[in-house]
């Protein structure tokens, strides 16, 4: 069952209390980490619940909810355009409608993915983007090497990102590139290891920010390269101290979700 809003209110509260002490243990400000509203499985309502307590970013799992919830652009209290971010695995028959409803898709594990995008953004020109979509992704890594996730193998992570580099092509100062103009590199992200003791993902998220750090350092195609998905409710603290950029969290915020209700979709 959803929170009310008073009760969103509250959490948000808690919430913001741990990010902002875990920032100020890593040295760092508040300002440096974005929390991403998991709101899959929760309706419209919840949603609208939370741009009303500030809420600008929101994570959503499957497509087919993102679209239901995000293809008319919502607006932020701050009048900033809500933003819409794909974080589940996408099927290769679902990267269009990703493309077209999200800002950022942080799951992208493979080339032909890479390529599909590229070529459905040059596709969606409009008025206002004559020249087609520009669309940031992020690379998923399985960092924790576990076999039920998605994501790059660590094994493969670096030599997929340099691979990366060299079908890019030359590049721009802003990172757009010949290969892939479409697109803008941002980052990793990774899911923390499942054992329910946060300092268990400690390891996994260090080896995110290194790789996240060797690629952005090379610049050209990864010169925007400097954001880390990575922490949820229960590691939040450990991700941000070892630098993470982006946290997911949803159930603490908006409560329960009702999986009675499944999305026909399989992503």
């Amino acid at each position: 069952m959803e929170f009310t809003l008073e009760e969103m209110r509250g959490q948000l509260a808690k919430l913001e209390t741990r990010i902002s002490a875990a920032c100020e243990k890593a040295g760092r400000s508040r300002e440096s980490v974005l929390l991403v509203w998991v709101s899959k499985f929760h309706p419209a309502e919840a949603v609208e619940n939370a741009i009303a307590l500030g809420a600008k970013v929101f994570g959503e799992n499957r497509v087919q909810e993102a679209e239901s919830k995000f293809s008319e652009r919502r607006i932020a209290l701050d009048g900033s355009t809500v933003q819409c971010h794909v974080i589940g695995p996408v099927q290769s028959n679902k990267l269009k409608k990703a493309a077209i409803v999200a800002d950022c898709i942080h799951s992208i594990a493979n080339m032909e993915a890479v390529e599909k995008l590229e070529k459905v953004c040059a596709g969606l020109a409009d008025a206002a983007h004559p020249e087609g979509k520009t669309l940031e992704i992020l690379f998923q890594v399985n960092a924790g090497e576990e076999e039920t996730k998605s994501g790059l193998d660590v094994a493969n992570a670096d030599a997929f990102l340099a691979e990366l580099e060299k079908v890019a092509g030359a590049c721009g100062p802003d990172g757009k590139s010949e290969k892939f103009p479409h697109l803008k590199f941002r980052g990793l992200m990774t899911i923390g290891k499942n054992t329910g003791v946060a300092e268990d993902s400690r390891e996994c998220f260090a080896f995110l920010r290194n790789l996240q750090q060797k690629y952005l350092a090379r610049g050209g195609v990864f010169a925007a390269f400097d954001q880390l998905s990575m922490g949820m409710t229960g590691d939040l603290e450990v991700a941000i101290e070892e630098g993470s950029t982006m946290i997911r969290v949803g159930t603490a915020l908006f409560g329960e979700r009702d999986y009675s209700k499944p999305v026909n979709d399989p992503v």
